[in-house]
């Protein structure tokens, strides 16, 4: 069952929502038949703008063509976005997961550096400005692979995926620290309730990790305020590095 919904005066199924009409890159990239993916493209694409890019991470039983209608409720101009894969077929047909075992740990990582690669090299991306964002299995993926590799992700982006708790996932503490986390769950989530989100929000302030929690009324559905807040918080994040660019001196001072 694809739960991704989102509210506005009634709940919708997002699956039901038809692609964004965004204008495709002027040569559509081929799909990799190893790691299949989907590109969204933003409203009026500028190429000489270097955009940010999410990663999205799709939830069970869905694929790689969920980015599309996520980032359509996200932003239709703010983001380039690509949405590789799961690694693991599941139950429902034509949909897939991500587990969280070593080789497909291993293998969403692959999935997930594949996608970027491709992505930059038909679209004009900033290297400093790649946030990892996925919703439920792919939120948990997603905090895995930016806490073991913390450097090459401005951020991770978890809607109603609970932080991975095997397999060291805060093996890389010291680097960890400086990754910036936005934490997306609902009051009534079963796959991921409160007092689990609590203990994970102690952990984490333990560990000196940057978290951004947002508790919602809600069960484990996905709404509209999660994706506004979503867009809010990374714009914030490219905001902040941009600001703090221009705050550092073009050279380098000289001592006389």
């Amino acid at each position: 069952m694809n739960r991704i919904q989102y509210l506005v005066d009634e709940q919708v199924d997002l699956s039901l929502v038809p692609a964004p009409h965004v204008p495709a890159p002027v040569v559509a990239p081929p799909c990799d038949r190893e790691n299949p993916y989907c590109l969204f493209t933003p409203r009026h694409y500028e190429p000489n703008y270097a955009y940010p890019l999410v990663v999205w991470l799709h939830g069970p039983d869905d694929d790689e063509r969920q980015v599309t209608r996520v980032m359509q409720l996200v932003s239709l101009r703010n983001y380039v976005a690509v949405g590789p894969r799961g690694t693991c077929r599941s139950s429902v047909a034509g949909g897939f997961r991500w587990l969280q075992e070593a080789d497909h740990i291993a293998m969403a990582e692959e999935h997930v550096d594949s996608a970027i690669a491709v992505t930059r090299r038909w679209l004009n991306i900033a290297p400093a400005r790649i946030f990892l964002a996925g919703y439920a299995c792919g939120g948990t993926m997603a905090l895995r692979i930016a806490l073991n590799r913390p450097r090459q992700f401005a951020g991770a982006l978890s809607v109603g995926g609970p932080l991975p708790s095997s397999l060291r996932p805060l093996a890389q503490l010291h680097e960890a620290r400086g990754l910036k986390v936005f934490l997306a769950t609902g009051r009534q989530s079963r796959d991921y309730p409160e007092h689990e989100v609590c203990n994970h929000l102690r952990l984490l302030h333990a560990a000196g990790i940057s978290l951004n929690l947002r508790l919602y009324p809600c069960g484990d559905e996905v709404t509209s305020d999660m994706l506004a807040d979503m867009d809010r918080w990374i714009m914030e994040q490219v905001a902040g590095a941009e600001s703090a660019a221009q705050d550092q001196p073009s050279h380098p001072s000289r001592r006389e």
